[in-house]
């Protein structure tokens, strides 16, 4: 039986910006993520992705809906609750730079979640322990007594890793951990991921917009788009048989390594500048630069439905019908 550790219902969070205007960073997204899998979460920079994992996290107050955590509501927690649900969560941020503290030395940086949680009462297992998650990460412990400007771009990322395991995490948020490096660099750090999830049993919320790498890495993906949930499936099947117009827009921008079918092969250009969160369009918030809009995509926003098994979309396109005879879902395009 799959175990789930993670459940988003109908997650809301909204900020109140200038002239009390009302910005809608996640607009009702509702998701699941199971025992030592990595969930993928994709789209464009703005689409309210990065929001999500912080207010799972805790570090954003929701608007509204429920974050469930192995059982627990995170939101309700009382402080010192929140305080022990936080050896069992842990976050990857975006910028290896900005989230290291630049006076401080690695050794001090890794240490620092073992000292305000009162792991170790040693010092010296303390400092063992600093060892062997440089070692863990790819680097060695001559690194410890150095500080973050004296490290590459990947190296800082290392160490943000290694920061993350600190207190032996069963979940980790990865927000976008590849976006700020190389790309000769971004394999190396998803190879490092996958195989500490290997090794640990990790179960991964993994946050990027790069989705030729997150197929390499994700189990299941859901794409987001102007703070919603426009489609969710397997990341194969995601991949070979996209059904959102905006999904498919994004899979046909990645390049294909073979020039003949590059230069051969049909881009979807999407018209328009991406609608801003605080004016959202009415009914379909994608409408304004699908190619396939209809009359209704401006009167009506499309349910979340499940149009094949395991395989969820909003998009007016698809209309669910159940045959009880056969006890099957066809897909139907209006």
């Amino acid at each position: 039986m799959v175990e789930k550790v993670l459940e988003v219902k109908n997650l809301k969070k909204h900020f109140t910006v200038g002239k009390g205007q009302t910005l809608k960073a996640v607009n009702g997204v509702s998701f699941s993520i199971n025992k030592e899998e990595t969930f993928g979460l994709v789209g464009e920079s703005g689409c309210g992705k990065s929001t999500i994992g912080r207010t799972i996290m805790g570090l954003y107050e929701k608007t509204a809906g429920d974050v469930i955590y192995a059982g627990e509501n995170v939101h309700e927690l009382k402080a010192r609750n929140m305080f022990s649900l936080h050896r069992k969560m842990q976050m990857i941020f975006q910028d290896p730079y900005a989230s290291l503290n630049p006076r401080s030395t690695i050794r001090e940086v890794i240490s620092e979640p073992m000292e305000i949680h009162g792991v170790y009462k040693n010092k010296r297992e303390q400092l063992e322990r600093v060892y062997e998650l440089l070692e863990e990460v790819g680097l060695s412990r001559d690194h410890s007594n150095r500080y973050p400007h004296e490290f590459s771009g990947g190296q800082r990322q290392r160490i943000g890793i290694a920061r993350a395991l600190a207190l032996g995490p069963e979940f980790i948020i990865a927000d976008e951990p590849i976006s700020a490096l190389d790309v000769s660099v971004q394999a190396q750090v998803v190879n490092l991921l996958k195989r500490l999830q290997a090794e640990k049993g990790l179960t991964f919320l993994f946050i990027a917009h790069d989705l030729a790498m997150v197929r390499q890495f994700s189990d299941r993906i859901g794409v987001m788009y102007l703070g919603n949930m426009v489609e969710l499936t397997d990341s194969e099947q995601l991949y070979n048989h996209a059904l959102h117009p905006y999904t498919q827009a994004l899979l046909s921008a990645i390049p294909i390594p073979d020039p003949d079918i590059e230069e051969s092969r049909e881009r979807i250009i999407l018209q328009g500048e991406l609608p801003s969160p605080i004016n959202p369009p009415s009914g379909c918030v994608f409408r304004t630069r699908c190619p396939m809009a209809m009359d209704v995509c401006g009167l009506e926003k499309p349910t979340w439905q499940e149009v094949e098994p395991s395989h969820y979309v909003a998009c007016h396109l698809y209309k669910e019908s159940t045959n009880k005879k056969e006890s099957s879902i066809k897909v139907t395009i209006s």
